[in-house]
């Protein structure tokens, strides 16, 4: 139930950002323990804002997954960044993601933006089992100058579970005094429509190269849903005749294997059965043109 009657509770927003693949998406499935946000060894995978809610003692903490911090190219990624800042500025903090190898040039590029947005962070060193004790210390150490900026450093790994307490607890220190926002038993306010939209799309991450993930959307058509099995009607969206023909592959072996991937993911998500039917189509030219980004959710 919600919590509308108590004083002591907290809560509020937290965007997580960073560089693409610096980490987020993993980070946020790894406090909800759900799989919730799309994960990918490619870059720039996320594309639109997500909320994960994750409670905490008496904080409620609402996440904002965001697309990676890049620079500007064409439409969708101009998206992309937009999505990032307005969830810089919407929020009680931010949690910015730094892989303990990358060099400090990308904390300095954040910390301008977050000068300007008026909003404290803190800063969680990622990816911290990939490197010696004495690095992380030496990585530590190049931060100090710093100090000044951020609330807190955290070093963080999600393989070796460190740093989960240490980071919901400074964030808890930071969010404002309020009634919970949203129902104690929720772990995302996205529903299971744009859930099993972005499983597909995470299936063709893993199992296509190329352009052809950052060139792909997929639109849902259609869900019927039963209490244990849900039939799932999906189209994936592509630029050209050719990725549709790399999609569907020889003896349709290329939406199969994307189609199995998606669908074992729903039902792991779901608890349910899934029937998925899923097929390709060719909308030329839609990441670059502004009105097909607009039917895709992607207001520019």
């Amino acid at each position: 139930m919600f919590n509308k009657g108590m004083t002591d509770t907290k809560a509020g927003f937290v965007a997580v950002v960073g560089r693409p693949n610096a980490g987020k998406s993993t980070l946020l499935n790894y406090l909800a323990g759900e799989k919730l946000a799309m994960v990918s060894k490619k870059a720039q995978a996320t594309r639109k804002r997500m909320n994960i809610i994750v409670m905490h003692y008496n904080a409620q903490i609402i996440f904002v997954d965001t697309p990676g911090i890049h620079e500007k190219e064409r439409l969708l990624n101009q998206f992309m960044l937009d999505e990032a800042l307005k969830a810089m500025g919407d929020s009680d903090l931010i949690v910015f993601l730094a892989p303990v190898t990358d060099k400090l040039t990308e904390y300095e590029k954040f910390l301008k933006l977050a000068q300007a947005k008026g909003v404290k962070h803190i800063v969680v060193l990622t990816k911290i089992d990939h490197v010696k004790q004495g690095d992380i210390l030496a990585k530590l150490s190049e931060y100090q100058k710093y100090q000044d900026e951020f609330e807190a450093i955290i070093p963080f790994s999600v393989n070796k579970k460190v740093g989960k307490k240490q980071l919901l607890d400074e964030i808890a220190k930071h969010l404002p005094n309020s009634p919970f926002l949203y129902d104690t038993e929720i772990l995302t306010t996205e529903n299971v429509r744009d859930i099993y939209k972005e499983l597909i799309r995470e299936s063709i991450f893993e199992n296509m190269s190329d352009e052809i993930p950052y060139e792909s959307d997929v639109t849902i058509d259609k869900i019927e849903e039963s209490d244990t099995f849900d039939k799932v009607y999906a189209t994936i969206v592509v630029e050209k005749e050719t990725q549709k023909g790399m999609i569907v592959g020889q003896k349709g072996a290329g939406i199969k294997r994307v189609g199995k991937l998606a669908r074992e993911q729903m039902e792991f998500f779901s608890g349910k059965k899934i029937f998925l039917d899923l097929h390709v189509s060719v909308k030329k030219g839609w990441s670059k043109n502004r009105e097909s980004l607009e039917e895709f959710g992607y207001i520019i």
